[in-house]
């Protein structure tokens, strides 16, 4: 079995697509839809993907991301984490808690947890 992808509803598609695209590298493969409900995957073909839902007017969870953190490993995490200053969000950490892997946290626009992640 493959995992294909993970969906996350979104308060401004605009807004996390800059994040997810900009700041994550992560292209749009896909958009459908109509304007009262936009769907955009994220990712590269052949990898699992990043799902964001729109739905104009659709409140999201008092703690939205609560429940969900999605994992990501640059390819050089203090180049990454100078860019996130750069664009004036903040992280959480480094975290080690072995030798072999470091961590951050940021959140997303909608407050979504994303780990970036640096394993030697």
């Amino acid at each position: 079995m493959k995992f294909m992808w993970t969906t996350i509803p979104v308060s401004d598609m605009e807004k996390s697509l800059r994040f997810y695209s900009r700041l994550m590298g992560l292209g749009p493969v896909a958009k459908m839809g109509v304007p009262a409900h936009q769907v955009v995957m994220l990712g590269k073909d052949g990898e699992t993907k990043l799902e964001l839902i729109y739905e104009p007017g659709r409140s999201l969870p008092d703690k939205p991301g609560g429940c969900v953190s999605m994992g990501f490993a640059p390819d050089n995490l203090d180049a990454f984490i100078a860019k996130l200053a750069d664009m004036g969000i903040p992280a959480e950490g480094p975290i080690s808690p072995s030798p072999d892997i470091r961590f951050f946290f940021v959140k997303d626009p909608d407050g979504y947890t994303v780990q970036l992640l640096e394993q030697k």
